[in-house]
């Protein structure tokens, strides 16, 4: 077997694994499904490109993760997002289909509300079952930040779902 072909079964393998996580951060962050798949796209892509050895599993997960919150940052501050008209919140019933990430349950919608950095935190927790070093480690912060962050997200989450709350950022 040749190289080219041994990296391409890794990839796909990588994509195989990973790609409901990275799919579910992208949403989680782009709170829409069409930014979610350009984002997911883009991710494997930059995989595809990268001659990047990654030494375990761990490092691909934490590696996808990272490349995928710096690519829903960059999408954020990019011409093209900042000028373009967003759907409005409520669709006609014809247009409207079920995905399974898309979770119409309150948790899901107010977790959505949260600021960004809030929201990480609590889906990679959460969602990811990572520990907070690790979630630490993955976004270049301190545990203590990441502690912090989760105590906040999870006040705002009380709060809101207490209904004394009405604008959480």
């Amino acid at each position: 077997m040749s190289q080219s072909q041994a990296r391409s079964d890794w990839v796909d393998e990588v994509v195989d694994k990973y790609a409901d996580m990275v799919y579910r951060i992208a949403f989680t962050q782009m709170k829409n499904k069409s930014d979610a798949e350009d984002i997911f796209q883009e991710v494997f892509l930059k995989l595809c490109k990268s001659d990047k050895v990654f030494e375990t599993d761990e490092y691909v997960k934490a590696w996808l993760i990272r490349v995928t919150i710096n690519t829903c940052k960059k999408t954020f501050v990019s011409p093209w997002k900042q000028r373009r008209a967003e759907m409005p919140e409520k669709l006609p019933e014809h247009l409207i289909h079920e995905d399974k990430y898309e979770e119409d349950s309150e948790l899901a919608s107010i977790v959505g509300l949260l600021p960004e950095k809030y929201r990480v935190v609590i889906y990679l927790f959460y969602f990811e079952d990572m520990s907070v070093a690790d979630i630490a480690e993955t976004l270049n912060s301190t545990a203590s930040t990441v502690k912090s962050q989760l105590s906040r997200a999870r006040g705002i989450l009380r709060k809101k779902l207490e209904g004394r709350v009405d604008d959480v950022r």
